[in-house]
């Protein structure tokens, strides 16, 4: 379904109008957004079009490769292919009832993974999958390894296919195909000497892959399984060791890194950031990896830009909707001039609370301590809704804010990052226009935190 169409664009001047179902493209019926794109690019597409029941045909001239001006309802056209591993890790499996119903849904998807960055496991893919992966240049993907140990990997995902999905892995990477993996460590089932184990096997069976990310175990006080537990610091400290160490090693036999342990990590085990360099040009950084360092040199004024989404296929793709971490943070209550309830806006010079996580004011308080103001402070929001260990700032909900700023001052100002909204709302379903006190929304980047700081324009006023 056609969900916005551009002005004056290709499709706007052929007729083409908002609602319209394209049945198909080119005599073609697309399952997905990739195929679309590559069906519209032709200079010539003819277009099969439901309107309201009735069905017309329209064709549109165009320049080969021109974007027709069309975005679409959806990024997959068929059905979203679904996860059938059961891993007692999983975050979908940790969330309270009652929230929106689309939370609750596990993909394994590689369309998507290619389209947003989502991980796969490999465990539903196929030949098929294969030959279009290949035939189409659907690169970079991201694959969720977890062990190269067939048995401890079959037992992590719960899914007999875990111990020989990764075949598909070497396939891939055996044609060239970008692939980004992750480890989701668990206490006492893949640390120690399993971890080392599995960077062995990268090492001997995938090093080609263009980077590993090692990620701890999230667990909520809504998990069901007693196995899964929080790092202890020392865990953490020896996860960072074990990855540090083959660092080395994976730069002196492939000549990179390769291997990087999450932020996350080095706050548990109360250690510095590895230094900027240390990154590799930050390649996993919507995982966790190196957030903090970027954000401290987007702050300092040592960045040009900020790091935020990677650039991919997703750039390029006309009319792809934004979906999961690259969904517009805002909607329309949230307006970008600031225009909304000017009246009620406390002054530029009022004092200033930088809403954040636990995680979020370990990396914070120096940065802003650095700045010598007593007029800024941090409002740091403790997890309540999910509980465990979670402390990051993109799961904070509008419940636990809405809490933590009814204690706090009217007429001051207060800095929300929009890593915690999607569409204006946050997790639990609740919107900005639900908080006690007025907000600024302010892109989770460290130019712009700055920028707000000195008095200039932030993202919008609640």
């Amino acid at each position: 379904m056609v969900s916005a169409l551009l002005p004056d664009s290709p499709a706007a001047r052929a007729g083409v109008v908002v609602g319209d179902v394209l049945t198909r493209i080119n005599g073609e019926q697309p399952r997905d957004v990739i195929r679309y794109q590559l069906l519209v690019d032709e200079a010539v597409v003819s277009l099969e079009i439901d309107r309201g029941g009735l069905d017309r045909s329209v064709e549109i001239n165009k320049n080969e490769g021109e974007p027709l001006g069309i975005e679409v309802q959806s990024s997959v056209f068929d059905q979203v292919r679904t996860c059938d591993n059961h891993c007692s890790f999983c975050f979908i499996y940790q969330l309270p009832e009652g929230m929106r119903k689309s939370l609750y849904l596990k993909d394994d998807d590689f369309r998507l993974s290619f389209l947003y960055g989502n991980f796969t496991t490999l465990t539903r893919f196929t030949e098929a999958d294969l030959e279009r992966v290949l035939s189409e240049g659907l690169s970079p993907l991201y694959v969720s390894i977890h062990s190269t140990d067939p048995e401890l990997r079959s037992e992590m995902l719960r899914n007999r296919r875990g111990g020989t999905s990764l075949r598909w892995l070497r396939a891939l990477l055996d044609h060239g195909v970008e692939v980004h993996g992750q480890v989701v460590v668990c206490p006492g089932v893949n640390d120690g000497a399993a971890l080392e184990d599995t960077l062995v096997g990268v090492a001997d069976e995938y090093p080609e892959l263009a980077s590993l990310a090692v990620v701890p175990l999230g667990v909520s006080d809504h998990s069901n399984e007693a196995e899964m537990r929080p790092h202890t610091v020392a865990e953490a400290a020896a996860v960072i060791d074990c990855v540090e160490d083959w660092q080395e090693r994976f730069a002196a036999t492939v000549g990179h890194r390769l291997v990087f342990a999450a932020d996350e990590y080095y706050l548990l085990a109360d250690r510095p950031f590895p230094e900027p360099d240390c990154y590799e040009g930050f390649p996993m950084h919507e995982d966790g990896i190196g957030m903090a360092r970027t954000f401290e040199l987007e702050f300092s004024g040592l960045a040009e830009q900020a790091t935020g989404v990677q650039s991919g296929f997703f750039a390029s793709v006309d009319g792809a909707p934004a979906e999961g971490y690259r969904a517009p943070r805002t909607d329309g209550a949230v307006h970008t001039d600031g225009a909304v309830a000017v009246a009620l806006a406390p002054s530029r010079t009022a004092p200033v609370g930088i809403v954040t996580s636990e995680y979020g004011a370990r990396i914070l308080e120096p940065l802003v301590a650095h700045l010598d103001r007593d007029d800024v402070r941090l409002v740091v929001v403790d997890n309540q809704f999910f509980g465990g260990n979670i402390a990051v700032t993109g799961l904070l909900v509008g419940e636990d804010i809405a809490r933590v700023l009814q204690d706090e001052p009217e007429g001051h100002r207060y800095l929300l990052p929009d890593v915690c909204l999607s569409s204006g709302v946050f997790l639990d379903g609740t919107r900005v226009d639900d908080l006690p006190r007025s907000v600024e929304i302010v892109p989770t980047d460290g130019i712009a935190l700055r920028a707000a700081l000195d008095g200039r324009r932030s993202m919008g006023t609640r």
